[in-house]
């Protein structure tokens, strides 16, 4: 039987209040290739049967748990049940639901960080690879067309070898102690019992840490870090600057700030090689600069000879902005055609095969700790590996 349907979705998370389930429900609804069917969309059963009213789904598909969707989706019939499923609660409820969904023969998309701790990422990856499930990670910025075109350009050799990678990630929503005023985003990602060990690395640094790595395709191999919590009364790390050391003798800097006041989300990176160098800002998501020593030559999405990567991971005609919510939609729309491909039998289009996976979140997580136990060491490296 082919499977040239849409793929069906079901959510853990993500219900009345909550900010990345509706990102994630927008993002997977785009191409129209996956569909919303049911949802344990918080750990209070009425919220939940509430937020399914809000969101259109028959009263029976909206349920009071995680375990009750995952158990209950599992006796309805191959062609009514959930094809996979999303995970969009706070990081210490990750795991759980995406493990059981995987024992139960669901394939996951999580949201990122991986997990609440690294220990946890790894037991979470030996389930993956045991059930031998597709697995997703919305790192969702490596969803830009222009990323895949800066990872190609360095990939092909056009900047030579690489010698220095500068990764910025800065905010300013956190410069005061949002959490105590009970906004919701700020109490549970300030919350080191939901968060983790950290905090903006954990939040935002993680994204810049991915970032890099998919671009250059190089690996970090150790670290220096300075975290700091600015805000009086702060549980996590709201500051945090660190030193890189990648696998080709590279260097880096990154650094992740939520107390930078005026700052929107304005991750960036610049990556020099021996030959030219490339500057990219998520806030300017069409514009990639090439760099040399003879001038500059500004790339546009949807403009001239960019590489297929690129040119797949567009939608619109040039000009017309494309932004969060696309790239965010084109891991969603790459893990439905790999999706589909795989229940098909058919092998994956590679260019749709594109998006981090279960190994990308455990460096994520060995990434965290390592900034964190780096930062409260007076050793100057501290070695980075998952």
């Amino acid at each position: 039987m082919s499977n040239h349907r849409k793929m069906r979705m079901g959510m853990v998370g993500g219900g009345q209040g909550a900010f990345i389930g509706a990102v994630h429900r927008m993002a997977a609804a785009l191409d129209g290739e996956i569909e919303l069917v049911c949802g344990a969309f918080s750990s209070n059963a009425e919220r939940s049967k509430a937020s399914g009213k809000d969101l259109f789904l028959p009263e029976d598909r909206a349920y009071n748990s995680y375990q009750e969707m995952i158990e209950k989706e599992k006796t309805l019939p191959p062609g009514e049940r959930m094809d996979f499923v999303s995970i969009v609660t706070p990081n210490h409820v990750h795991v759980p639901p995406a493990i059981m969904a995987l024992k139960n023969g669901f394939p996951v998309v999580c949201d990122k960080p991986l997990s609440y701790s690294l220990a946890e990422a790894k037991e979470l990856r030996s389930v993956v690879e045991e059930t031998g499930l597709l697995f997703g990670l919305t790192h969702n910025y490596t969803g830009y067309p222009m990323v895949k075109q800066a990872r190609e350009m360095v990939k092909s050799g056009q900047l030579g070898k690489i010698r220095k990678i500068v990764v910025e990630y800065p905010q300013g929503w956190l410069a005061t102690l949002l959490e105590a005023s009970g906004q919701k985003q700020a109490a549970w990602r300030t919350d080191p019992s939901k968060s983790g060990v950290a905090g903006s690395m954990g939040d935002i640094g993680s994204h810049a840490e991915n970032l890099a790595e998919y671009i250059s395709g190089l690996q970090i191999t150790e670290l220096c870090a300075d975290l700091t919590t600015f805000v009086e009364g702060r549980k996590l790390d709201d500051d945090g600057n660190v030193l890189l050391h990648f696998d080709n003798g590279a260097k880096g800097i990154l650094h992740c700030s939520q107390i930078s006041v005026g700052e929107e989300n304005s991750l960036n990176i610049r990556i020099y090689g021996e030959t030219g160098g490339l500057e990219w800002h998520q806030m300017r998501p069409n514009t990639l600069i090439h760099k040399t020593n003879d001038g500059q030559r500004i790339l546009r999405t949807g403009v001239g000879d960019l590489c297929e990567s690129a040119q797949a991971h567009t939608r619109v005609p040039a000009g017309h902005p494309e932004g969060y919510l696309e790239a965010f939609a084109n891991i969603y729309r790459n893990f439905a055609r790999t999706l589909r491909s795989t229940l098909n039998g058919e092998t994956p289009d590679p260019i749709y095969a594109d998006f981090p996976d279960v190994n990308d979140g455990v460096r994520g997580m060995a990434f965290i700790e390592t900034v964190v136990a780096a930062s409260a060491s007076e050793q100057k490296w501290v070695a980075f590996g998952d």
